[in-house]
């Protein structure tokens, strides 16, 4: 048998009988919308977890943020891009130091910065943290 297609897209066979193929767009089925809905949820958790990631604070705004906070004049300054916790989440640590005569520090201060957002997470300075600070008062 062979089918020849008329004006219309319809098939029919060598004997005449027409069979129509769908022309209309067919209704979403629930599978559809719940796989469309799951592949959204997906590409939102997948850019938030990348915008998280991002390191937004250069080098020389850790810097200046974490030059703000200290009392003296640094000598030596120590810069260092590091992820921490489980989210791999970008911090800048810097350290001031002034150096005695004997190449031991004399005044010391630590900084680390979120790479995100700039904020100042932990202050270190001569081996007492804000914290410990903060307990003390």
């Amino acid at each position: 048998m062979r089918a020849v297609a008329d004006a219309r897209g319809r098939s029919a066979d060598a004997d005449g009988q027409s069979r129509s193929r769908p022309t209309g767009w067919n209704r979403p089925t629930w599978p559809r919308i719940a796989g469309i809905a799951a592949l959204l949820v997906l590409a939102f958790i997948f850019s938030r977890s990348c915008q998280q990631s991002q390191t937004r604070v250069t080098q020389e705004q850790a810097i200046a943020i974490a030059e703000r906070q200290i009392d003296f004049e640094p000598e030596q300054t120590q810069v260092r891009l590091l992820r921490q916790g489980l989210s791999s989440r970008p911090f800048w640590f810097v350290v001031f130091s002034l150096p005695k005569d004997e190449g031991s520090p004399q005044g010391v201060a630590q900084y680390r910065i979120d790479a995100n957002t700039g904020e100042v997470a932990e202050i270190d300075q001569g081996g007492r943290t804000q914290q410990e600070e903060q307990r003390q008062r």
